[in-house]
């Protein structure tokens, strides 16, 4: 499974979605992405990936383009 595959794993497992619905996906605008879900998508990327991430990156993981950014500063290539 590539890192890419992995990651939409992610999020599709975490918010209970299909791939399709993915692109253009944002923090608060499905009932799933919630603060609870928030912290549920970076413990399951943590896991998914073996990083921890920093408190800043937490907070700016606002959508599913974003972190993809974001994981980039922990070396994970999508």
């Amino acid at each position: 499974m590539t890192n890419l595959e992995k990651y939409e794993k992610t999020f599709t497992e975490t918010f209970d979605m299909s791939n399709d619905r993915l692109t253009g996906l944002q923090y608060q605008h499905i009932p799933q992405w919630d603060s609870v879900g928030h912290m549920s998508l970076v413990a399951a990327l943590e896991e998914a990936f073996d990083i921890m991430m920093d408190t800043d990156d937490i907070i700016d993981l606002s959508s599913f383009e974003k972190g993809k950014e974001i994981l980039k500063k922990y070396n994970v290539e999508l």
